[in-house]
């Protein structure tokens, strides 16, 4: 989910799909920002009738799940979802292949012996919190028609890490997972035959909203820089990674040593290891000490740095006129990813600049965020193995023949 950088499932089986009308591509208008919402999600209908739930984009994480209503009666840890609780009608069975692989790539074993009509699994997060559910078949309501017998997860109950807090609003309804696998979204629908490539595309407003296309119709034909994708690992099953990259603020290094990168839609802020953070946090605030910027606390954000300034921050676009420094990943193939300060800081409701670049303690690992592909067309060809991201304006959708809009 959004704002935390997770472990997640990976599974290596594909269910067979009802044939679609095949198309190139697939746009799909996206609700929601960094803040305050904290999430990019599309609206998916979903079963029979269809009902739409928001669901959040992460290329972070390949398992597709909604919230759904559980036999033994509401969850009393789990947060309240903007629709009502999906009821599940198809289970996939503990026996199913299906159920084996899902358990194999946790690493865990299924016992069947109690409920052999259900196949649970258990996401742990990086935070904590732990998702359970079970998996499940339904029909998918898609711009070139319905895709039945999609496989995707029924969390029922999610459950709080060591910083418990009580259960909130949140403004989704699950994931729409998206990263590296066979039973993500695109990898079924490209075995069903709906699309004819597995390559997804998103582009994050700064302004709220953009736009994720699943296809390679609308991926431009000239002004992209690819590079390759870093293979896959047991650890990181599922993520897209560019390869290794050192961090700069403005012209400085910031350490030494190369950390691989991945991109997490699902991530709301850029994370970094610990000590690389507490350097970056450092220099940045070095930077400042002849600004007339002020540290403050804000109590519109979790973020721990805020700025005030000389007046209050209206639009990102008033950031750069006191916030000089680029960030910049140089990775090892000589592309660099840079980020403006409108894609590492956030304003509040109270006017301040907040710093949206976090430390991931335990993990050497630069986890590229939402806040950070902002204004950035991201494409991740997994048929050819590359990605790529080119300055694009978000708030603008592409034409495509099929595109469906999502009900904010």
């Amino acid at each position: 989910m959004a704002g935390s950088w997770k472990m997640v499932v990976s599974v290596l089986l594909l269910l067979p799909l009802l044939p679609l009308i095949s198309s190139s591509s697939m746009v799909f208008k996206l609700g929601g920002d960094v803040h305050p919402t904290g999430h990019f999600y599309v609206t998916m209908n979903i079963g029979e009738p269809a009902k739409p739930y928001f669901l959040d984009i992460d290329t972070g994480s390949n398992l597709t799940w909604i919230k759904c209503h559980a036999t033994p009666g509401p969850c009393k840890t789990c947060n309240k979802v903007p629709h009502p609780l999906y009821r599940p009608k198809k289970l996939v069975p503990c026996a199913d292949p299906l159920c084996d692989a899902l358990h194999k790539d946790l690493g865990t074993t299924k016992d069947c012996r109690e409920e052999p009509d259900q196949c649970h699994y258990q996401i742990n997060y990086a935070d904590g919190t732990t998702s359970l559910g079970v998996l499940l078949l339904d029909k998918f309501s898609l711009p070139t028609g319905s895709a039945r017998n999609i496989a995707f997860g029924c969390g029922y109950d999610q459950m709080q890490g060591p910083k418990k807090k009580a259960p909130e609003k949140v403004p989704v309804d699950g994931i729409l997972g998206l990263g590296r696998g066979s039973v993500d979204l695109v990898s079924q629908l490209k075995h069903s035959g709906a699309v004819s490539k597995n390559v997804i595309g998103h582009c994050l407003s700064s302004k709220g909203g953009g736009y994720l296309f699943i296809g390679e119709e609308n991926v431009p034909s000239s002004h992209v820089t690819w590079v390759p994708m870093a293979p896959t690992t047991p650890e990181e099953p599922n993520h897209y990674s560019p390869g290794q990259a050192t961090l700069h603020l403005g012209r400085n290094p910031i350490g030494t040593k190369p950390f691989k990168a991945i991109f997490d839609s699902g991530s709301t802020y850029t994370y970094l290891p610990e000590n690389l953070h507490a350097q970056l946090v450092s220099a940045l605030k070095a930077s400042l000490i002849k600004s007339s910027l002020k540290l403050v606390s804000d109590t519109d954000t979790r973020l721990h740095l805020c700025w005030k300034g000389p007046k209050p921050f209206k639009t990102v676009h008033d950031l750069p006129k006191e916030f000089k420094s680029l960030v910049t990943l140089k990775f090892d193939h000589g592309v660099t990813m840079t980020i403006p300060p409108e894609n590492y800081l956030i304003i509040t409701g109270h006017g301040n600049a907040c710093f949206g670049i976090l430390e991931l303690p335990g993990y050497d690992l630069f986890v590229i965020g939402g806040i950070s592909m902002q204004e950035q067309l991201v494409i991740h060809d997994n048929e050819k193995g590359r990605l790529a991201w080119m300055p694009s304006p978000c708030d603008k959708m592409p034409m495509s023949k099929a595109a469906i809009i999502s009900h904010i």
